[in-house]
């Protein structure tokens, strides 16, 4: 059995968050801790813990958190000037809570995605 995460606590109203969309298959809510003027975070409703578990069971429910990024998107009226969608996959890739999560980013220019390594 999958443990309780986070964000499934949230997801079950368990821990107040400021929910901007929810669904049967996804629910989306404001980062507390916003790196940009939009900072949302989409998360699967079922407790999925990396990218590595997602089975194609979760086909619609991963096409669902894109399509409802995209909505958020537009009505965050981030859509036409652009934004990022990150999703973080384990240590390496600096996942913090282990129930997959997109974050939609925007509002500003971002810049690139990584800065090269100097060397000498």
């Amino acid at each position: 059995m999958i443990e309780e995460t986070l964000f499934s606590r949230i997801v079950n109203g368990d821990i107040p968050a400021d929910i901007v969309y929810q669904d049967e298959l996804v629910t989306a809510f404001r980062d507390i801790n916003p790196r940009t003027p939009t900072h949302i975070l989409l998360v699967p409703n079922k407790v999925i813990p990396t990218v590595n578990d997602v089975s194609a069971d979760d086909e619609s429910t991963m096409g669902r958190l894109i399509v409802v990024a995209q909505k958020l998107a537009q009505d965050e009226g981030i859509a036409d000037d652009g934004y990022r969608l990150i999703i973080n996959c384990g240590d390496h890739g600096n996942q913090e809570v282990y129930h997959l999560h997109m974050h939609l980013m925007g509002g500003r220019p971002l810049g690139p995605m990584l800065t090269r390594k100097q060397t000498d």
